[in-house]
């Protein structure tokens, strides 16, 4: 199953490179003030087609909502963003991802992340480790000087306070799910996302995290980040090296 995966988020990255090259990328703006290209559509429409010819589970995509009504019966389903940080593909700065995971029962239990504009695709399935371009990677850092991660396009007062308070000054921005991604490889330590997200943005890069040997609390919960909530909108949360005692960044008991 993950090699097909694997082949849908290549084709889906394919589909937003017609449009990355182009001087002029057509774009509207969405109810919620967040952008939409012909790319996040086109790719959303080869990941629909190619998962339904495929396999039976429903899907739930950032452009193809569905109602709570229905999906609250959904124990297995496709969760997905075709284009993962569509301010950063009009940027071209090429840090935009294809995220698909399978939700069993509230978790992650299969994700890719396919970065097309940099060739870089990380995959995970459930006590099956986390890959890069076909390669095992597992963060085992243990450098007493650790590394942060931001969001390249969503940066807020909050995770600066945070970042301060934790006497964290190697602070590294990436795009889209690629933080996740990163944290798997070893390359950073802590990723605090205290700004939104929703579940389609960080489901494949959160399997892909934790596969890789590494945690991420909700920090209203303090529990592992669930997903199909009736309100999509994740709560804050905290992705970080396994072997962190995260008490020592944050006021909070896990």
């Amino acid at each position: 199953m993950i090699d097909e995966v694997i082949k849908i988020a290549i084709e889906a990255g394919e589909s937003i490179l017609y449009w990355y090259e182009k001087e002029d990328i057509p774009t509207r703006i969405k109810s919620d003030s967040s952008p939409i290209t012909c790319a996040d559509e086109a790719a959303n429409e080869v990941i629909i087609e190619s998962l339904s010819a495929l396999f039976e589970f429903p899907i739930l995509t950032e452009e193809s909502l569905v109602d709570y009504s229905i999906r609250k019966e959904w124990s297995t389903f496709w969760l997905v963003d075709p284009l993962d940080g569509t301010k950063n593909f009009l940027a071209k700065d090429g840090q935009f991802t294809v995220n698909i995971a399978l939700i069993e029962n509230g978790t992650p239990i299969l994700g890719v992340v396919f970065a097309p504009a940099l060739e870089l695709c990380y995959s995970a399935k459930l006590n099956k480790g986390a890959f890069l371009n076909g390669k095992k990677i597992f963060n085992d850092s243990k450098r007493p000087s650790l590394i942060a991660a931001t969001s390249s396009k969503h940066g807020n007062d909050e995770t600066s306070d945070f970042l301060k308070k934790a006497k964290i000054a190697d602070v590294r921005p990436y795009g889209s799910s690629l933080k996740l991604c990163k944290l798997a490889e070893g390359e950073i330590d802590i990723y605090p996302r205290l700004g939104t997200t929703c579940e389609w943005d960080i489901a494949a890069g959160h399997i892909i995290a934790t596969e890789g040997g590494t945690k991420i609390i909700d920090l209203v919960t303090k529990e592992p980040l669930k997903y199909n909530k009736e309100n999509l909108e994740n709560n804050h949360f905290i992705a970080y090296r396994s072997d962190l005692d995260i008490k020592k960044f944050y006021d909070f008991k896990i």
